[in-house]
This record gives structure tokens, sequence and C-alpha cells, in this order.
């Protein structure tokens, strides 16, 4: 079982570059199952039922979400009946939506499971106590479990990965944008990244207009940021090989085009 993760979407150029190279990157690696981190696919915040449908209609399966979930009001409208879109699972009980979703890949059933962090972001309910419910949940009907973790901190994101470490099949990190170069399995089988890094400007500071972000940060005055459309674009990206039977990753692969870093199919 082949998975391929594309992270955080950030706005009209990330959806660009999904459209441009979601085919080249199938076509080259052939993965199974394909999820995308969309939470920043609509104008850098939040996600429309258009975009939702995009994704689907351009090779994704599963799209996840993390702390802009709600940032795009019409979500509220279509979020219990996009069957193949996840928010993070440890939002309060009641949220609209789900946590947690089963797909079958050709006999295979892989459960793909969306949790946030709480270090430097809202004080929603305990990620690992969530983890361990959906997990033990998941157990009953497979051992292929995939985890986006969005969260701030390289230390949270570390702590759930040796948690579930065995348990799980992945640990993806999303949020931060920046794509890291500590890609692994675990010493029970558990692939981990603390961030696959976003998918978008690459001009841009974290996808936004660079010089609204360094205003901000000499003059510490109210900025309107916006995503940067206009220079170079990137994509970052994970592909893990699962073992069908145990769950356990047997390969991981980190995956990054840009200027720097051109991509060879």
């Amino acid at each position: 079982m082949k998975i391929l993760f594309i992270g955080d979407v950030v706005g009209s150029p990330g959806r660009e570059m999904v459209k441009e190279y979601l085919p080249k990157l199938k076509e080259k690696y052939r993965p199974n199952l394909t999820i995308i981190n969309g939470e920043n696919a609509a104008a850098g915040k939040g996600i429309t039922e258009k975009i939702y449908k995009q994704f689907m209609e351009w090779g994704a399966q599963v799209i996840t979400m993390g702390n802009h979930t709600w940032d795009k009001k019409e979500i509220f409208e279509f979020i219990d009946d996009a069957k193949y879109m996840i928010r993070p699972a440890n939002f309060p009980e009641g949220t609209p939506g789900k946590g947690i979703v089963y797909v079958n890949v050709n006999g295979v059933e892989v459960a793909i499971i969306n949790l946030q962090g709480r270090t430097f972001l809202p004080a929603i309910d305990d990620p690992f106590l969530k983890a361990d419910e959906l997990v033990e949940e998941a157990k009953k009907r497979t051992n292929l479990i995939f985890l986006d973790f969005h969260a701030e901190t390289t230390s949270e994101k570390q702590a759930i990965g040796w948690y579930l470490d065995g348990r799980v099949s992945a640990v993806v990190g999303t949020h931060t944008h920046t794509q890291t170069a500590d890609e692994r399995i675990l010493p029970q089988g558990t692939a981990y990244i603390t961030d696959v890094g976003m998918t978008g400007p690459y001009d841009g500071i974290l996808g936004v207009d660079r010089d609204a972000v360094i205003k901000k940060f000499k003059t510490s005055l109210p900025v309107r940021f916006e995503v940067t459309k206009n220079g170079r674009t990137q994509l970052g990206a994970i592909l893990v090989t699962l073992d069908n039977k145990t769950g356990q990753t047997s390969k991981v692969e980190r995956i990054l085009i840009n200027d720097d870093h051109p991509f060879f199919g």
C-alpha cells in the first residue's frame, strides 16, 4: 500500500501546483491512496465546496483540514455531506464534520485521522486522548492507520509520533508550512515527519506576501496578510509504503518540488 500525502495547499498557487503535478506524481510513484491537506486552499484560509470537489476530481481520495477549518462560512453548508473530508477530531463534541474516515483501496481498508495540537493553538480537546480513542476504534477494522497531525511545535509533533509508534502506520505533521528533513521510520514501524511542507508560493513567507510579513515584524502594526500570487511555486509531499497486514511502514520518501528541487518524472 502506497499513500501519497500532499502538505498544506495554500491559495490558487497551491491549487495550480496540485492540478499540474498530481498526475505526474501518480505516474511516477503509483500511489494507491492520495490525501491532501486543504485547510489553506481558499485564499489561504479555509476551503470551499468547489475546491473540495476539484481536489477529488484531480485525484485525491481524502482531504484533511486544521485550525482554519471554519474560516470560510460556507463550510457549514457542506461539511457533513463531504464524505471524504475530515477536520481535527479533537474539536469539541458537537462540532460539525468528522475526524476519521475509512477508505477501501482494492479490498484493503485504510483509516485516516486528523488531529490538531494545542501548543500555541486554541485550547481544544486533548489530541493524545482522542488519538487513543480513535486508534482503538480503527484497530477493530484495519491495521492501516494514517494520521495528519496539524500542530505548531516540533516537540508536540514528535511526542505524538513516539506516543503512537507501533499503533499507527504514519504520523505526518502539517501547519508550519516548512518541510523538515527528518522523515524516518520509528522503531515499532510508524512513519514520521515533523512537517510535510506547504504547496503554494515559493517566494513568499509561509505562502504570504513577504513584504507584508516583514512590515509586521518591523513595525508591529496591523497588516493584512494575503497569499503571494506572483512568483515561483512549490509542492511538499511524502510517500509512505505500508505492509497491508501489519500496517507497518517499510519505506518513507520525502518529496519537494520547486525551482531548487526540480521534478524528474
